[in-house]
């Protein structure tokens, strides 16, 4: 019986849970529809709300406004957004960082994450799977005696909220494995094993 109740959990588990997180997707992204004014909402045209529809509209507009800043006038509207952003008091520093992190995830030359660690945490007798993220930088340099790596520890299964950390570089041991590995790793806390390096592999 145990056996049945085990084999039956391995199949909907994962099933029930890519489906829920499918459809938080969905359900956030058919908030884009709230912008359409009433009259042309699903609800008034059809009658009913018809899921997706928001989807297809966040796509759409995300498509068309990558599309409009690809070229010369939308590259100088976004400029002048931009600049406008910059110089509102409170809206500034908060827009600023939040733009500098989306581009390092987002842009084909960003570097988010540069390699996967082992690093000692949460104590010294204790490793977990981190990533590099850079340098220390700014005032916190003069207060660092060494040489300092910047570091991303996830948490698991949930790799988006982690924390930020500075290792002393010769404490930190970078690993022959790749950032996607790594995070299959995190998420499957640790019962996914990653594929090990073959002499040769390209």
């Amino acid at each position: 019986m145990k056996r049945y109740l085990i084999a039956g959990l391995l199949i909907w588990v994962p099933l029930v849970i890519t489906i829920w997180v499918l459809k938080l997707v969905v359900d956030t992204m058919d908030q884009s529809l709230l912008l359409l004014p009433p009259q042309f909402r699903t609800e008034a045209v059809w009658g009913v709300h018809i899921p997706g529809l928001g989807v297809v509209l966040t796509l759409a507009v995300v498509l068309l406004t990558g599309m409009l800043a690809a070229n010369f006038i939308g590259v100088r509207l976004l400029g002048i957004g931009n600049s406008l952003l910059h110089r509102i008091p409170v809206v500034a520093p908060i827009y600023s960082a939040v733009k500098q992190v989306s581009d390092t995830l987002l842009s084909d030359s960003g570097q988010a994450f540069r390699k996967a660690l082992l690093v000692p945490y949460p104590h010294a007798d204790s490793y977990t799977i981190a990533f590099l993220t850079g340098s220390p930088g700014g005032d916190v340099v003069n207060h660092l005696q060494g040489e300092y790596v910047s570091v991303y520890v996830p948490t698991t299964p949930n790799p988006t909220s982690g924390f930020f950390l500075m290792f002393r570089k010769s404490d930190v041991v970078e690993l022959d494995m790749s950032v996607d590995d790594a995070l299959k790793y995190i998420i499957s806390m640790g019962v996914v094993s990653p594929r090990p390096t073959i002499a040769g592999d390209a």
